[in-house]
């Protein structure tokens, strides 16, 4: 090809110079475009990161995790119950009829109230029997002394003499005997004197309370026929009660009697009593691997009912482990977080996973480890100035 036909033509290169031209004129036209700060091109690319200003910096505390001794809190699934020093379960001393009913559920009782009345031919037959003891300690008293003015007379001998006073001697014996059981039937002192001075047999027994308190069970009706083993009333003084837990044999270690335990009764919007554990089982039961533990809680006000279900919170042996203040989490997607420092000025948020708060600690399990610095005081107003910073990185 030769040079002439290598040569642009005129036209050719007029429309050339024309487009540089425009493209320079467009090229000073553009304004220029501020670069991005470096905070929001880090966030851009880590949203986790958060740098600050010296200013801020300045109104945050940071502070390195560290171990601490920790009591873990245990919650025991336990229930309120009675105390069984408080209880008496009351039932009849002899075999008979119900013939009248005093006693009512609910109901305030004092020692020695009524609460059932009985009719009992068992009863009148050891009365029957007494009265015939009775009876024959007279008659042998009489020969005793019978025979001893027939001694002095020489009417009779000696021996005579010592069979009669030992037949008195058995009649005062089976006397005893037969008051004795009277007694074991129900009968007082008082009411026995009166059998032996009037000689009346009186089949009606009487059921008492032993104790003072409410009358929470009744197991008898009117007209039932009932034995000396039935228990037909139980009263208990409810003015203290036992929270008692069944604590799984791995986490026994370190509960001891004397220590100070919370209790939480949802019955009542999970209001916390707090008690002192009485009792620390010695044996764990074989069926489900647990011992029992006993507590006692004031009950002046009687809100707190038998059999309501409880939960027991127990503090256990002090261990040593990796904490941060509470005051250092934050919340992020329904998940806990601290903002540990990465460089002067410059944080990120790191997902931990922690145990329940202990005295303002929250003990770590993962995440961070012993040494790392994280913000301790300003977490939460860090962690929205991060995500400002992201929101504006965004938009």
């Amino acid at each position: 090809m030769t040079p002439e036909l290598m040569r642009p033509s005129p036209s050719a290169l007029r429309r050339g110079l024309l487009a540089t031209a425009m493209l320079l004129a467009l090229a000073a036209c553009k304004p220029n475009e501020p670069a991005k700060p470096a905070a929001s091109a880090a966030a851009a690319a880590d949203p986790n990161l958060v740098q600050v200003s010296a200013d801020m910096q300045r109104q945050l505390k940071i502070a390195p995790a560290a171990n601490a001794l920790i009591s873990q809190s245990e919650r025991i699934a336990g229930r309120i119950d009675f105390d069984e020093q408080r209880v008496a379960r009351i039932g009849a001393n002899v075999t008979g009829r119900v013939t009248e009913l005093k006693g009512t559920l609910g109901q305030s009782v004092r020692a020695g109230d009524l609460l059932a009345q009985l009719h009992s031919a068992e009863l009148g037959a050891a009365q029957l029997a007494y009265l015939r003891a009775r009876a024959q300690v007279d008659l042998h008293r009489r020969n005793v002394e019978r025979a001893k003015l027939l001694l002095s007379a020489d009417v009779i001998g000696a021996a005579e003499l010592q069979k009669r006073e030992s037949e008195l001697a058995i009649a005062e014996a089976e006397t005893r005997a037969a008051a004795d059981q009277l007694r074991v039937q129900g009968m007082t002192a008082r009411a026995i004197e009166a059998i032996s001075k009037t000689g009346a047999i009186n089949s009606t027994s009487q059921v008492v309370a032993s104790a003072s308190g409410i009358v929470v069970e009744r197991k008898v009706a009117l007209g039932q026929v009932i034995q000396p083993a039935d228990a037909l009333f139980t009263i208990a003084d409810l003015s203290r009660l036992w929270v008692t837990a069944q604590v799984p044999e791995q986490q026994i270690a370190g509960i001891q009697a004397g220590q100070t335990v919370s209790i939480e009764v949802p019955a009542l919007q999970n209001s916390r009593l707090t008690g002192k554990l009485v009792y620390v089982g010695d044996t764990v039961n074989v069926e489900n691997r647990t011992v029992t533990v006993r507590t006692e809680v004031d009950n002046a006000d009687r809100s707190l009912k038998p059999a309501m279900l409880a939960t027991m919170i127990i503090r256990t042996r002090p261990v040593e482990r990796l904490v941060v203040p509470s005051a250092a989490v934050v919340r992020e997607d329904d998940e806990d977080h601290v903002l540990q420092e990465i460089s002067a000025g410059k944080y990120r948020l790191v997902k931990v996973k922690l145990l329940p708060e202990q005295d303002k600690l929250r003990p770590v399990e993962s995440g961070i480890k012993a040494g790392d610095r994280v913000v301790i005081e300003g977490a939460f107003h860090l962690n929205n100035e991060r995500k400002r910073m992201q929101a504006g990185g965004q938009s």
